[in-house]
Order: C-alpha cells, then sequence, then structure tokens
C-alpha cells in the first residue's frame, strides 16, 4: 500500500467530515454541489490523502472556489486559528541558516510533504473575505522572490478588523504562526 494512500474506512471518514463541513459553510463555496466533488476526490486518492493531512493537523480544508478553465475544485485550510503545525522557519535555505535553537522543518517543506502549498497573498486576503481567520495567530504565506532573495519572508493575520501583511526574517519562527494551504483537486 502507497504511503500516500488512504485505507478504505479512512477515505470515508474523512468524506463524511468534508461533506459536513462543506454543508455549514455553504457562503464560501455557493453554487457548487458537494456530489461533483466527492467524485473529484474519489478519482484522486493522493489528493484524498493531502487534505487528510491538512485535517490531521486541525487545518480544516474547505472548497472556497472552482476554476472552470482548469475544472479544480480548491480547497483552502479554513480552520478559526493557523492549523497546529507551527513554530516553523519559512524555507530550508532559512532553517539551514539558523545556527542555534533550530526550529523542526519549515513551512515549504512541509507543505510539500503534505502534498500542498502555500496561500499566496491574493489567496489569504481571498480567504479572510469569508470570515475571519488568524485572530490570535499569523500565517506564512508565499513570500515574492525579490523579497526572500533579501532574507524576508512574508505572513499575515487579522487584528482590529483588519488584514494585515508584514514581513520577518525567514529563518524566524514563533509558536503562534504556522501556515495555511491550499490543494486544487
Amino acid at each position: 500500500m502507497s504511503k500516500k494512500k488512504l485505507t478504505a474506512e479512512q477515505s470515508t471518514g474523512l468524506l463524511k467530515v468534508l461533506k459536513t463541513r462543506f454543508e455549514k459553510n455553504m457562503n464560501r463555496h455557493k453554487d457548487l454541489s458537494w456530489e461533483k466533488i466527492q467524485e473529484k476526490l474519489e478519482a484522486a486518492p493522493e489528493k484524498l490523502w493531502s487534505l487528510n493531512e491538512m485535517e490531521e493537523t486541525e487545518g480544516e480544508p474547505d472548497v472556497v472556489a472552482y476554476d472552470k478553465k482548469t475544472d479544480e475544485y480548491i480547497f483552502f485550510d479554513c480552520s478559526p486559528e493557523s492549523p497546529k503545525r507551527r513554530s516553523l522557519c519559512y524555507d530550508y535555505q532559512a532553517w539551514e541558516a539558523r545556527k542555534a535553537n533550530k526550529p523542526d522543518s519549515n513551512a515549504i517543506d512541509r507543505a510539500s510533504e503534505m502534498g500542498i502549498e502555500l496561500l499566496t497573498e491574493a489567496q489569504y486576503r481571498q480567504l479572510q473575505e469569508l470570515g475571519k481567520f488568524d485572530l490570535k495567530t499569523s500565517s506564512w504565506i508565499k513570500t515574492p522572490a525579490n523579497i526572500r532573495e533579501l532574507g524576508g519572508a512574508i505572513f499575515g493575520d487579522r487584528r482590529y478588523n483588519t488584514v494585515f501583511i508584514y514581513h520577518n526574517g525567514a529563518d524566524s519562527y514563533y509558536a503562534a504562526r504556522g501556515f495555511r494551504g491550499l490543494l486544487k483537486v
């Protein structure tokens, strides 16, 4: 059995959780049908595995969009606070550069291991239009190359009823900063 494949029982359980969340949050995906999404998920076991990874780290993945051009449903981590994948540097280069007190890993590699991508700034702002997220935490977001080349990385949060995008050294890490991912199915 492939490491990145769920058992039938795990798949059934996850699909039930995802369907319940989908039905509870229809404002995130107006005019979309769960049956079509489930069909796509059942045909892509590796994507279901990635969604399970998101769920296991309390990301609460949910459908937030449908791309007609590519015929893909887009899932974001929709947990109220940054998922339980925190205390991470931004990327391997930043992790490697730390001389002391290295965290266990970094956001970019962890996302890749899960089969997901970090949200871009535009996607993070799109998520924040669907609700109020990261009121107590913050989330690394995909950093433009020109910022990363200078040693920085960006993250977002919501404070004072406003979405803020900040910068930090890419090698920094905090217990309240994780990352939000996306998956296209």
